[in-house]
């Protein structure tokens, strides 16, 4: 695979082309520059990083126009659609489609065959839609399950599928207090008060802090608007990170 500096002019013509929905313009560059389709865009050097005109089709904020069109004519010309960004992780597009809530980049993706379950996401090298439920991209994270995405009890319970957590929970009995904890706090930064209230009465521990970031359940409540949570955490006389002698 082909590097291209950023600086090349088949790099800024695609990138702008794809970022302005022009796809009529990257067919054209494409038919041109053959190699664009599989070559990444940045440089080599061992601390270097590079990425894919997919990645470059999915990166934040995401929802480009027409990006579904410019994801298909991508990999209708070749593009793997699986290859990782080159650098501090190694994400997939479809990852970075999950992190930015991007439905139509997600479908397309998947319709051009992108592994659902891929590892290597930003967060704990985990799939997709780990970084969906992680970074709160709730219709993202809908779609990965509507399309069959592996989903733990973590992706669960952000999502307040509670016929399924309880279905997990009755496959495997002997399920730890620490999944049970990580399963509370995603409930509560999902909003999804009768899941935390599910999970509270299995023994999850109403303080418990994750390793990620130095937050509690009612922290992340309280960051991610719910209200309804918030209330029923206060009324178990939850902490906050910041009340904590240890965290």
């Amino acid at each position: 695979m082909v590097t291209i500096d950023t600086r090349d002019r088949r790099a800024v013509d695609a990138v702008a082309a794809i970022h302005a929905g022009r796809t009529e313009e990257l067919r054209q560059l494409l038919r041109t520059h053959p190699e664009l389709a599989t070559s990444r865009i940045g440089d080599d050097d061992p601390d270097g990083m590079s990425r894919t005109l997919l990645h470059v089709a999915t990166d934040w904020p995401g929802h480009f126009p027409d990006v579904a069109d410019s994801i298909t004519t991508l990999i209708d010309a070749g593009a793997e659609v699986d290859a990782r960004f080159r650098g501090p992780h190694l994400e997939t597009a479809l990852h970075w489609a999950a992190s930015s809530d991007d439905v139509d980049a997600i479908t397309a993706l998947l319709d051009g065959g992108a592994d659902i379950d891929a590892r290597g996401g930003v967060i704990a090298g985990g799939t997709p839609l780990g970084d969906a439920t992680a970074f709160a991209q709730w219709a993202a994270a809908r779609a990965l399950i509507a399309r069959g995405a592996t989903a733990g009890l973590f992706d669960l319970a952000a999502l307040g599928m509670i016929a399924e957590i309880v279905a997990n929970l009755e496959a495997e009995p002997e399920t730890s207090i620490d999944e049970i904890n990580h399963a509370f706090w995603s409930a509560c930064h999902g909003g999804q008060l009768e899941t935390a209230r599910l999970l509270s009465d299995r023994g999850a521990d109403i303080d418990w802090v994750p390793g990620w970031e130095r937050m509690t359940p009612l922290d992340t409540a309280a960051r991610e608007g719910a209200h309804d949570v918030v209330r029923w955490l206060h009324g178990l006389s939850a902490h906050t990170c910041a009340e904590l002698d240890n965290c």
